[in-house]
């Protein structure tokens, strides 16, 4: 591998899930680590980094800029990854808007190579459970729900500058991390943490690829290695029903696994039921409309041109599972 010690490093989104395993990595490898955060963000995940915190808004270019001076490299994994959020809207206006901000910044301050941390979501799939690589991308007006949408948008404008401002970025596409330090916890956490808990006793027919964060994060490195500027490369690992996921779950805590296939039809009232009450509470809600016509499809995603150009590879997805569980436990997720 090339020897990176001792360069400077800015990575955002360091007090989230996939950010946080990155700056941890970046420190381990000799980088000189600069993290961005935002002043509301949770400190858990970097107080204790060997690394220079400073505050910004990926969405404002000014502390962009300021945040990158002297960085060689910067990893973009900062994202609003909400699934629901009262105001849609503000979902893509941090996913779009920040990574044009954050992207022109870079350009600014001479950034030598860029990472930026899109997601399988810019990608189509489809309920035959068929396999997607890299050349199937979606587009922003089939795309189900917020999130996915902006990252669609996210990536193409990162692809625009790539052809046309000559960003020197390359692309990589995680599918549904899971492990430790998982603070929030994302949507596929809290799943985790339902499940382990024994409040999901019945499951929809879906399908997804779980990948250990860490190997995600070991990912992001051979991008900025071996990476070609503007390709885009899928980090995943085992792709599997979401049954049995929750068996999974069920064994590592000793629990029984759901066995009832719920139809998704009536499902649908109960969503805009919950939508409505975490308006009024301001509690995310734990199934909504879109994660339901979502969950139509299988997404089940294929890593190999990332092995084959990047040397990418992932463990078995269980242990990724148990690490996730274990974190969960001792930070007390699990006492419900």
């Amino acid at each position: 591998m090339t020897d990176f010690s001792g360069s400077r490093v800015l990575v955002t989104g360091a007090s989230g899930f996939v950010g946080s395993a990155v700056a941890r990595l970046a420190i381990e490898r000799g980088f000189d680590v600069r993290v961005l955060v935002r002043a509301t963000s949770p400190r858990k995940n970097v107080e204790s980094l060997d690394a220079e915190i400073v505050v910004g808004d990926m969405r404002d270019e000014a502390s962009m800029r300021a945040a990158l001076k002297g960085c060689r490299f910067l990893f973009h994994v900062a994202a609003d990854y909400r699934i629901w959020a009262p105001d849609p809207s503000e979902i893509e206006r941090a996913n779009l808007l920040g990574t044009e901000a954050t992207m022109r910044a870079a350009l600014a301050e001479g950034v030598e190579r860029i990472v930026y941390t899109s997601s399988v979501a810019t990608l189509k799939v489809t309920s035959s459970g068929a396999i997607v690589d890299e050349t199937k991308p979606s587009d922003a007006q089939s795309t189900i729900g917020a999130y996915k949408r902006s990252k669609v948008l996210a990536e193409r404008a990162v692809e625009r500058m790539v052809a046309q401002n000559a960003l020197p970025a390359v692309i990589v596409n995680p599918s549904t991390p899971i492990g430790p330090r998982d603070v929030r916890p994302t949507p596929t956490g809290r799943i985790i943490v339902e499940a382990a808990t024994g409040k999901i006793p019945a499951f929809v027919d879906t399908g997804l690829n779980l990948v250990h964060v860490d190997d995600v994060a070991n990912g992001h490195f051979l991008a900025l290695e071996r990476g070609k500027i503007g390709e885009r490369y899928i980090l995943g690992g085992e792709n599997l029903p979401l049954q049995q996921m929750l068996t999974d779950i069920a064994g590592f805590v000793g629990r029984k696994p759901p066995t009832m296939k719920l139809p998704r039809g009536p499902l649908y009232q109960l969503a805009i039921g919950a939508e409505w009450f975490a308006k009024i509470s301001g509690k995310e809600p734990f199934v909504t409309v879109d994660a339901l016509r979502m969950s139509k499809n299988k997404m089940y995603f294929m890593s190999a041109k990332a092995e084959r150009e990047l040397g990418y590879a992932a463990r078995p997805y269980r242990e990724g599972l148990k690490d996730a569980l274990e974190w969960f436990r001792g930070n007390g997720y699990l006492n419900g």
